[in-house]
């Protein structure tokens, strides 16, 4: 990802795959509401604003974006899909491999504590394509998880870690914990969990 905070583009949204267009309008879109949490802060932040920043129609993003939740639950989506897969070094420990697999994911927001505040709050919301972002995000956690520990990981420890990773976040978002300490925090649970088996 840029510095500048942009997002990239992707054709597949929560709903529906988009035409190349479609993809365009709504990166405008999630770039424009990073820009407008910046400048205004969560409490602030409307869909029909940030349309505004984009330079879009108000329906027009409505019909991509069903609430101020589910954009920046997408921004933080994208972000995610960004980071690509992680790589993971097999001669390392258990621990040392999750610790790795994560470490970006922990970070993901660590330096933007206006989206990051945003996330917390936007993640926990009950709307139902908030739900399935959450669900996706959930799942690229798992992937990432199990490409670190392999195929045969046991599941009860991949969930431990998936608790662990949800817990430090939301944390972080509280602002109980700084996001710079959950990696040494991450890998301390897995350390506990795995020890310093390979």
């Amino acid at each position: 990802m840029s510095s500048s905070g942009a997002v990239p583009l992707y054709t597949e949204p929560t709903r529906r795959e988009l035409s190349e267009r479609q993809a365009r309008t709504v990166q405008r879109l999630a770039d424009a509401a990073v820009a407008e949490l910046r400048a205004r802060g969560y409490d602030a932040l409307t869909v029909r604003n940030v349309a505004r920043r984009a330079g879009v129609a108000p329906a027009t993003a409505y019909t991509y974006f069903t609430s101020r939740e589910h954009l920046v639950t997408e921004v933080f989506w994208r972000r995610l899909l960004g980071l690509g897969d992680p790589r993971v070094d097999r001669r390392r420990a258990a621990a040392a491999r999750v610790s790795e697999a994560l470490a970006d994911v922990l970070l993901l927001v660590a330096d933007e504590p206006e989206l990051a505040a945003a996330c917390t709050v936007a993640m926990l919301a009950t709307d139902p394509d908030v739900k399935h972002l959450r669900d996706r995000i959930g799942q690229q956690l798992h992937r990432r998880i199990v490409s670190a520990l392999g195929e045969a990981s046991d599941p009860k420890a991949v969930q431990a870690l998936e608790f662990a990773v949800a817990g430090a976040l939301v944390q972080a978002g509280a602002g109980h914990l700084a996001y710079h300490e959950l990696p040494e925090i991450i890998a301390g649970v897995a350390g506990l969990l795995f020890g310093s088996r390979p």
